[in-house]
């Protein structure tokens, strides 16, 4: 009795181990899909009363058709000109300014032409040199605040969508000879996942 029992305990944490990084990924990407579905949702009445016909993915289908058309437009009927006098006029709001700006620098971060989270590095925090993190440089130079010798880096948290920007001596950082998906990993799983020939 207690072998089986054993073994169906090996037996469920091992379903376990594949349900679980399966089941959280698809919940994730369920959860953004609804997001954006629930933006332009479709529905329609049914033949009973109060109840509502939810048609899903029309509306996510609308969504990302609508900004493709807006991406193309932009790009190729629009001048700069345009573009410009649009964002002058976003950028000229005082408080709207502010988030505009950090959102569409976080967008060109992540899929823009001046990627930032490219380059991973080691993190030298405290008075103890032993204690480090991993993060990634997104300014080379901070020239612009008077800080020619600093840089800034991006730490972000495990198991979270955030993170701490830290200023520090360009002394204190060393790059990693990794690539910036395995960084990311690296930190997201906090320490447990390092590349896909490791596991």
């Amino acid at each position: 009795m207690n072998g089986i029992f054993k073994a169906l305990v090996n037996n469920f944490i091992r379903g376990l181990l594949f349900v679980a990084p399966v089941g959280f990924t698809l919940l994730i990407l369920y959860s953004a899909f609804d997001f954006v579905d629930s933006l332009v949702r479709i529905s329609f009445a049914g033949d009973r009363p109060n109840q509502e016909i939810i048609i899903p993915g029309v509306g996510f289908l609308i969504v990302i058709l609508s900004i493709s058309l807006i991406g193309f437009i932009f790009s190729y009927l629009l001048p700069n000109t345009i573009q410009n006098w649009i964002e002058k006029g976003i950028k000229n709001l005082p408080l709207v300014r502010i988030f505009y700006s950090a959102f569409k620098d976080l967008i060109n971060a992540f899929v823009g032409d001046k990627k930032k989270f490219n380059t991973p590095v080691l993190v030298t925090l405290n008075v103890n040199p032993e204690v480090k993190k991993v993060g990634f440089l997104t300014q080379e130079s901070l020239d612009e605040i008077g800080e020619d010798d600093y840089v800034s880096v991006y730490c972000p948290h495990s198991y979270a969508f955030s993170g701490d920007m830290f200023v520090l001596p360009s002394s204190n950082i060393k790059k990693l000879n990794i690539s910036s998906a395995e960084a990311m990993k690296l930190i997201i799983s906090g320490g447990v996942s390092f590349s896909d020939s490791n596991g």
